[in-house]
């Protein structure tokens, strides 16, 4: 039996989310059989609860939780737009996420607010799953309540976002860095981060420890990956080689 109702157009699923959030809810998407609901920051923790509590959702287990940051949201670096037609290269415009100076940093044109969070649930009881997405308010400071008390399995995946994204959850036990170490500058997953990094580590003799300082052994590099795309005409060369080569 469909889920899908003739009158609204939404699942059925989709309908029992609106009726329990209700107005906190801004916007709910259902694409590519996966649904995905948008909340504002200050509602986050109640609507968390919501989800794991009411007995017609029960999300009772938080699967991932980690940052994004939509600086660079909707541009790509190959240009086919000016480039040959006739062609199957595509000219590189090299100005991706992190080759740009921050006065010329991309505005993204759709999103509200620079970074998100997302959160995938998991309801064992109902055998659903659910992408829950907030903005932060403040882009200088990034910030949202943790949902360490609704789901504690939210922990390494809240330190995460912190240390990748610089993502503050307020209300977190242990909020620090996970992946880098505590002398690291920066935030490496921001689109405005240089793909050199800002400082590199090496073991200095003479002071017996392990220094920072400046980068300056590695060379900026734009590195675009390749298309690869499958055409029966490449097969087709392959074999007209062979052919006249005798093999």
């Amino acid at each position: 039996m469909s889920e899908t109702t003739a009158d609204s157009g939404r699942s059925a699923f989709a309908q029992t989310i609106q009726a329990v959030l209700g107005q906190k809810l801004v916007r709910i998407d259902e694409a590519r059989g996966e649904t995905t609901i948008e909340v504002l920051p200050e509602n986050w923790l109640a609507v968390a609860a919501l989800l794991r509590d009411d007995a017609a959702l029960r999300f009772e287990q938080l699967m991932d939780l980690c940052g994004v940051d939509y600086l660079s949201w909707g541009d790509v670096e190959w240009d086919t737009s000016d480039v040959s037609s006739t062609g199957f290269s595509r000219g590189v415009e090299g100005e991706g996420p992190g080759r740009f100076g921050w006065a010329d940093r991309p505005r993204p044109a759709h999103i509200p607010h620079r970074f998100g969070v997302v959160a995938q649930l998991l309801s064992i009881t109902h055998n659903r799953r659910l992408r829950l997405r907030a903005y932060c308010a403040d882009d200088d400071l990034p910030g949202l309540p943790s949902l360490i008390g609704v789901w504690p399995s939210v922990d390494w995946f809240e330190r995460e976002a912190f240390d990748l994204y610089g993502i503050v959850f307020e209300g977190h036990p242990d909020l620090r860095r996970i992946l880098t170490d505590y002398g690291f500058v920066g935030h490496p997953f921001r689109k405005d981060f240089p793909l050199i990094g800002n400082v590199e580590v090496r073991y200095d003799p003479d002071k017996r420890r392990v220094v920072y300082e400046p980068v300056t052994s590695v060379e900026p590099r734009v590195l675009v990956p390749r298309t690869i795309r499958d055409d029966s005409r490449y097969e087709q060369a392959r074999a007209e080689k062979a052919a006249g080569s005798g093999k």
